[in-house]
């Protein structure tokens, strides 16, 4: 139906949209024109910068297989299955989409810490300390990205038709059979959008990392960390940076939505 069958255009919708897009816009454009392009090659090719950038990819991948591996079961007991406190439990898994980065880091230490409630007996046990190091890079990467995969797998399995299942049912098959063989070829797309945006976002984590995990060369610093340190001494190189970090981001996000996320498009 066109707009003039509805009465003509939407000309304060348009207006509003327009705006919206201009605030997401321009900051990205004004990074762009304000970065020193000339010294991008000699920071791309800077050993503090290649090195965060291959923590930043190793983590950020780790950390998005593990959201996934633990998140599917999750999104999908959340939105097949009713049980006594399932509002309950679903606030607290979205609950570090709410979170002050900062506070969900001291949270993880609380947890994870030599003294904490885990990382204690841990520690004294094995000898294991995940603060300050990669291993709770990918940690904390985990506990702020499972969140956006289980919101988005969880739509996908809310928006399937419950009659693919019962159909599986009646020809016999069991519910672990159906599970894998019919509901989950089903709602590929929308477990790869989830976990898409759990990479996204795992890649860009900069609070809970840097309070839970420090600031360490080559073990814990993630190229946004090291966009921050440097901006304390150089904001031109931190935009370059950022311009490189964006660029990455963008290109792998266009890769996995032509091949993969069939259900964002």
């Amino acid at each position: 139906m066109s707009g003039r069958e509805l009465g003509g255009r939407p000309h304060l919708l348009v207006l509003v949209a327009a705006v919206t897009a201009l605030l997401l816009v321009l900051p990205p454009l004004g990074l762009l024109l304000d970065t020193s392009w000339g010294r991008l090659p000699d920071q791309a090719s800077d050993p503090d910068t290649l090195r965060a950038l291959w923590l930043s990819a190793l983590t950020s991948v780790l950390a998005t297989a593990i959201a996934g591996v633990l998140g599917v079961p999750l999104a999908w007991l959340l939105a097949r299955l009713a049980f006594p406190g399932r509002a309950v439990v679903r606030a607290l898994v979205l609950l570090p989409l709410v979170l002050p980065p900062v506070v969900a880091g001291v949270a993880l230490l609380s947890v994870f810490g030599r003294s904490g409630l885990i990382g204690g007996p841990l520690y004294d046990l094995a000898g294991v300390s995940l603060p300050f190091s990669t291993p709770g890079v990918v940690v904390a990467h985990v506990f702020i990205a499972l969140p956006f995969v289980v919101l988005g797998v969880e739509g996908a399995f809310r928006g399937l038709d419950p009659g693919y299942e019962r159909a599986a049912a009646t020809l016999g098959a069991s519910r672990w059979t159906a599970l894998r063989r019919v509901v989950l070829p089903l709602v590929a797309p929308g477990i790869a959008a989830g976990l898409a945006l759990g990479w996204a976002r795992s890649l860009g984590e900069f609070g809970a990392t840097i309070t839970f995990a420090g600031n360490y060369p080559g073990t814990t610093r993630t190229m946004p960390v090291l966009v921050y340190t440097v901006l304390q001494d150089d904001p031109a190189a931190a935009r370059g940076l950022s311009v490189l970090m964006m660029g990455a981001a963008l290109i792998v996000l266009v890769l996995l939505r032509g091949r993969w996320i069939g259900g964002l498009r």
